[in-house]
C-alpha cells in the first residue's frame, strides 16, 4: 500500500469534508480582507470633505468674508 495504508495525505485525508473545510476558511479569509480594505477605505476618505466643513462653519461664524470664502473653497476643490 501507498503510504502504510494512510491515503496520499499522510494521514490527514478527510475526503470531501477536508475540502469543505479548506473552502470555508478560504472564503472567511477572503471576506476578512474584504472587509479590512472596506473599513480602511471608509475611515480615511473623508479628508476633503471634513475641510470644506470647516470652511462652511468658519464663513458661517463670520470668521471669514464672503470671498475669502469662495476662494479657499476653490483651492479645496
Amino acid at each position: 500500500m501507498y503510504n502504510n495504508g494512510m491515503g496520499w495525505g499522510m494521514g490527514w485525508g478527510m475526503g470531501w469534508v477536508g475540502g469543505l473545510y479548506m473552502l470555508i476558511i478560504f472564503v472567511l479569509i477572503v471576506i476578512g480582507g474584504i472587509a479590512v480594505v472596506r473599513w480602511a477605505l471608509k475611515s480615511g476618505g473623508g479628508g476633503a470633505d471634513s475641510a470644506l466643513e470647516i470652511l462652511k462653519r468658519r464663513y458661517a461664524q463670520g470668521e471669514i468674508s464672503k470671498e475669502q470664502f469662495e476662494e479657499m473653497k476653490k483651492d479645496i476643490h
